[in-house]
């Protein structure tokens, strides 16, 4: 048995032994009444458990690690911003969760690719070491960057989303209906992100939210500067009496011609990025295809 492997085996037992001793001193602590008290409620009908009920060690353990992570990485505002953004009812403790899942599936995958490498007798312990931290750290951050990805993704349906929206709404004020019953048709007739965000302020309104108001705050909460200013317009519309119809026209035509912009943009940037294969793969074949029989006649030819 080579050294490495007893060395990494040695090490495995040791950091054993910590993990229990650190349960083994958190168990022992003075349990608060809550711990104490919700297992016996988990029972009783119509209880499913509060969000933050404790469920077991692993569990516990996890959200103490997901809690370190929130202190060193930091950003929760950024975080929060982003979640709303995104939709749903997710915390920002939800997401540290998450990012330490993803981190310890990544400093798993490393341990063992290094544990197979120390069969070997090619690892060493502190390069596998160091390999598993910056994996976990890597895991955190890759969530982090999973979560960018969402919302960037939700943003630019929500966009392609509007115009229609937008037209529908106004159809719906010219043919006579009220503001909530406008929302209330194209809610019901709409799918997608956008009309979950229109059925949030829907509820908002009928719970009794001006109708400014829950506009202004689906403004506030989403990135898309299109969709402020689609909820701007509305709010003010509703505001001074503007005739909404004409407003809810305009705004579908300016972010179309957004999106003409962002489409002819994006096709600007990506002429150098269109002309690698070019360069690279056609361009090469083609002149191997016209000089290859060329060079085969005269090796012919000289032979």
């Amino acid at each position: 048995m080579s050294a490495a492997l007893v060395g990494g085996a040695v090490g495995g037992l040791c950091a054993t032994g910590l993990l229990l001793a650190v349960r083994s001193l958190g168990s022992s602590r003075r349990l608060d009444p809550a711990t104490r008290v919700l297992p016996y409620l988990r029972d009783l009908p119509g209880w499913g458990g509060a969000p933050g009920a404790p469920s077991d060690a692993r569990a516990d353990l996890l959200r103490r690690a997901a809690d370190v992570v929130d202190r060193m990485v930091g950003g929760s505002v950024s975080v929060r911003r982003r979640l709303a953004r995104l939709g749903g009812e997710r915390s920002v403790h939800d997401l540290r969760v998450e990012q330490v899942a993803w981190g310890l599936v990544a400093f798993a995958s490393v341990a063992a690719l290094s544990i197979l490498r120390a069969t070997t007798g090619e690892a060493s312990v502190l390069g596998a070491l160091f390999l598993c931290s910056a994996a976990f750290v890597f895991g955190v951050l890759l969530r982090d960057n999973r979560l960018t990805a969402q919302v960037r993704r939700r943003e630019r349906r929500i966009l392609a989303e509007l115009p229609a929206i937008s037209e529908l709404l106004a159809l719906s004020v010219a043919a006579g209906e009220g503001t909530t019953a406008a929302l209330d048709r194209v809610v019901r007739c709409s799918r997608g992100e956008l009309a979950v965000e229109l059925a949030a302020v829907l509820a908002q309104v009928r719970t009794g939210t001006p109708v400014a108001q829950a506009f202004d705050a689906l403004a506030a909460r989403t990135g898309v500067p299109e969709v402020r200013r689609f909820a701007d317009a509305i709010a003010v519309a509703v505001e001074r009496g503007t005739p909404l119809a004409d407003v809810l026209h305009a705004q579908a035509g300016d972010v179309r011609d957004a999106m003409r912009r962002q489409l002819i943009e994006s096709g600007a940037r990506r002429e150098v990025l269109m002309m690698v294969p070019v360069v690279f793969l056609v361009l090469p074949a083609t002149v191997l295809v016209a000089f290859w029989p060329g060079v085969v006649g005269l090796s012919f030819v000289t032979a």
